[in-house]
């Protein structure tokens, strides 16, 4: 079985008892973040420990997907038996402002950074992952994961494009960027989705279940949900922390 646990599915910064952009991926006992944007990490701890993480991947720099890698590495590192290194899988140079939050080596050795082809294949513990270069202000890789026959999509944050339908082909579940309900502003059309688009890519993807995220704080998800719905007749909902679903 394929399990996510949403840590936070908030857009730009974290609304009153909510967190940004952050989600736990688990099979067969490994455990996979997904981003780890702000206020991420004390919700993971209210489940898991800093040293029950398997590894992290973040889909692009911007901090409201990765600020919080910071506090789980201290986490990890600053203890008298500290875990092995943790496992970090990123696009080149996307965390280092992150990185460099700590004195220069303080958090060297809590993780190992490997940095991503985009359009690469690679294994992330029992995960086969499939990497797109998605469009968005930075290098953004969104992520298709596959666990047995169960497969998770996931945009980070990208603007409307045919290789969202692609990397979202037939997945049991779309987790997709959908900042806005209907009208993206002119000066992020490009770069940022909204819930409409991103109903209408599920649809063309003939994906299984669709999950929007990232919705811009004070968004009515009831909007979001209905405007996804207008060409996408599966299941629509709203990422908010501590949502779990189950791919069995």
């Amino acid at each position: 079985m394929l399990r996510l646990r949403v840590l936070g599915g908030c857009g730009a910064w974290p609304e009153a008892g909510q967190a940004c952009s952050g989600y736990l991926v688990e099979h067969d006992g490994f455990r996979l973040l997904v981003d780890l944007g702000y206020a991420t990490v004390p919700r993971m701890l209210e489940r898991i420990t800093a040293d029950q993480v398997d590894a992290v991947f973040i889909s692009h720099g911007h901090p409201d997907h990765c600020a919080d890698l910071n506090p789980l590495l201290r986490a990890r590192t600053l203890r008298d038996n500290p875990p092995a290194p943790l496992p970090v899988y990123a696009l080149p140079g996307a965390l280092d402002a992150v990185l460099a939050l700590d004195r220069p080596g303080m958090l060297a050795a809590a993780y190992v950074l490997h940095e991503i082809t985009v359009g690469s294949r690679l294994d992330i513990g029992p995960f086969r992952a499939q990497t797109r270069l998605l469009p968005h202000w930075v290098p953004n890789a969104g992520v298709r994961l596959t666990a047995g026959d169960r497969v998770l999509a996931y945009t980070g944050d990208t603007g409307p494009s045919p290789d969202v339908v692609e990397l979202a082909r037939d997945a049991d579940l779309l987790l997709a960027e959908a900042t806005y309900v209907d009208q993206v502003p002119e000066d992020s059309r490009r770069y940022l989705s909204s819930a409409r688009q991103v109903g209408r890519q599920a649809a063309d993807a003939g994906v299984r279940q669709l999950l929007l995220t990232h919705l811009w704080p004070g968004t009515d998800p009831v909007a979001a949900r209905a405007a996804a719905g207008d060409r996408y007749d599966g299941e629509v909902g709203v990422a908010t922390a501590d949502l779990v679903l189950d791919l069995p």
